[in-house]
């Protein structure tokens, strides 16, 4: 039987996690976020993990947010319920300690950016659209959106699209620098893959201590960051990985990373 989120895992501890519901625009329903969030949770736990690739099923979803026809019958308390279902699997793809890649194969609105912007890069397809389209629905973005894209592209941007519930082509959401890099559908997994190739070979530990710094330090004083920084840096120093680095660096070869 087909799961509603597929996770596959590739060579050098890439995890591939897809959200499959194609039929309904890989909506997040209530089945699927409990699915994601225990998938998150599972991988979370996995030492040799190092890095993530988030994706919808299909050419023409990434994920269209909420499944507003399963929310149209839902009581007051159970809408409730279900929004913070939605914030806290977000908040588990943001929390993942290693780096997480967004391929964003089609479109992308409402809580289905808000999912890519919990990931640390997002790439998509050239023929994708999102935006954050709330407001238009007479409600705002519930799922961080509100938080986390200023800080992407700055508050005054930030306003300006979630008050108009503009929806972006890909061109246009790169230019904002939403996505870092756009390429043709049938390329788009191939090129997240050599990404998360590119990343997976450096070490694992000092992956994770990096995310952590820029993480819990981009919202701190400069002071505050640094001591982070500083802290997460000593974490790196006991590690046989580093002194794997330096070897490899003296003898001019390619370092053979472990985790340890």
């Amino acid at each position: 039987m087909t799961s509603i989120v597929e996770i596959s895992h590739e060579e050098q501890g890439i995890a591939i996690v897809t959200l499959n519901r194609p039929d309904a625009a890989n909506a997040l329903s209530t089945e699927l976020l409990h699915c994601l969030y225990e998938g998150l949770n599972e991988l979370k736990l996995q030492s040799n993990l190092r890095t993530v690739i988030l994706t919808g099923a299909g050419e023409k979803a990434f994920c269209a947010g909420a499944d507003l026809k399963e929310r149209a019958g839902m009581n007051d308390e159970k809408v409730r319920e279900t929004l913070k279902l939605i914030g806290d699997t977000i908040t588990a793809v943001e929390n993942l300690p290693v780096p997480v890649i967004a391929a964003i194969n089609g479109s992308a609105f409402g809580g289905g950016l808000e999912l890519a912007l919990a990931c640390d890069i997002r790439i998509a397809s050239e023929t994708a659209k999102m935006g954050l389209t709330e407001t238009a629905l007479g409600i705002i973005p519930g799922g961080g959106g509100t938080q986390r894209l200023p800080r992407i592209v700055g508050m005054a941007t930030a306003k300006e699209l979630i008050y108009t519930a503009r929806r972006l082509d890909a061109k246009t959401a790169h230019a904002m620098q939403i996505i870092s890099h756009m390429y043709p559908p049938q390329h788009l997994l191939e090129e997240a893959k050599k990404l998360a190739g590119e990343i997976a070979v450096n070490a694992p530990l000092a992956l994770r201590a990096a995310k952590a710094a820029m993480n819990q330090g981009a919202d701190t004083d400069l002071k505050t960051g640094l001591q982070i920084e500083k802290d997460c840096y000593q974490t790196t120093l006991q590690t046989r990985d580093r002194l794997e680095g330096l070897s490899a660096f003296k003898e001019k070869r390619k370092p053979v990373f472990t985790g340890n």
